[in-house]
């Protein structure tokens, strides 16, 4: 038998096009969300946007960053660190959107950049233990650490617990299905490693029209890793980096002043 015949198969990194169509719909979701929430009136009635639409921007999101943690980026606590620089300057404005609670939040950059660092740290953490380089006490002290971390941070963050859970549980679903095999065995094992990504999905909303959004979303996503990235061509016009790293501060500011000089209540 030759080298070759036993060598494990090295799968190629995933093509990431798709990423390009996903940042003008997180972008164009998370908008309409905002603006159904704090600019448009009530009288509208326009809230199923926010319910529906608005839904797909945070695990698509969550879905890019995971990708890219994964599969673009040699150092993903980098990564983590320039979507934490793009929070801090989105936070004041962030804090004068109008709310029903006065509970100090943290927006949702926090979310995924501490989502992230999570689990990649979690990668680091098996692959380690895996190798021998780790024991298995050494390994469960820092399992126990880092839910510990998780639970104390889930009440500061937007989006909460099950959002900090989104980004490590998508990176296990996207490496098991992208890395998956040809024989039925690997393929169901893969698509179990998908089901904790699917159940946090189906409960981070309160209606059915919200879960729906946010569980399809996901399964999108899903689909992408398992093979149709394949599929995806380039996007006609690509996000100028500028404006995806501006948006997201830039747009609440911009709502901010909107809802002072129109007399709305800020705070």
């Amino acid at each position: 038998m030759t080298a070759e015949a036993v060598a494990p198969t090295v799968r190629e990194r995933p093509v990431s096009t798709w990423t390009g169509w996903g940042q003008w719909l997180a972008l164009a979701t998370m908008t309409i969300d905002h603006l159904s929430r704090y600019v448009l009136p009530a009288g509208w009635e326009l809230g199923w946007a926010g319910s529906s639409l608005g839904r797909i921007a945070f695990p698509l999101f969550a879905a890019m960053v995971a990708w890219h943690g994964l599969f673009n980026t040699r150092n993903p606590l980098c990564y983590a660190r320039r979507i934490l620089v793009i929070g801090l300057t989105a936070q004041l404005p962030y804090m004068l959107m109008p709310r029903a609670s006065d509970a100090f939040i943290l927006n949702v950059c926090f979310t995924l950049a501490l989502g992230l660092a999570w689990g990649a740290w979690l990668r680091e953490l098996l692959a380690r233990h895996r190798s021998g380089s780790l024991g298995s006490a050494w390994a469960g002290l820092g399992l126990a650490t880092t839910l510990a971390v998780w639970y104390l941070l889930g009440e500061w963050v937007e989006y909460g617990h099950r959002g900090l859970l989104l980004i490590p549980l998508f990176m296990l679903a996207l490496h098991h299905l992208h890395n998956a095999g040809d024989s039925l065995a690997e393929r169901l094992a893969a698509v179990a490693m998908a089901v904790p990504l699917l159940v946090v999905a189906g409960l981070m909303n309160s209606s059915d029209m919200a879960k729906s959004f946010t569980v399809a979303t996901c399964l999108t996503v899903l689909w992408l890793a398992a093979g149709a990235h394949r599929l995806a061509r380039d996007v006609p016009v690509a996000m100028p980096r500028r404006l995806w790293l501006a948006w997201y501060p830039s747009h609440f500011a911009l709502i901010a002043l909107w809802l002072w000089t129109s007399g709305g209540a800020l705070g």
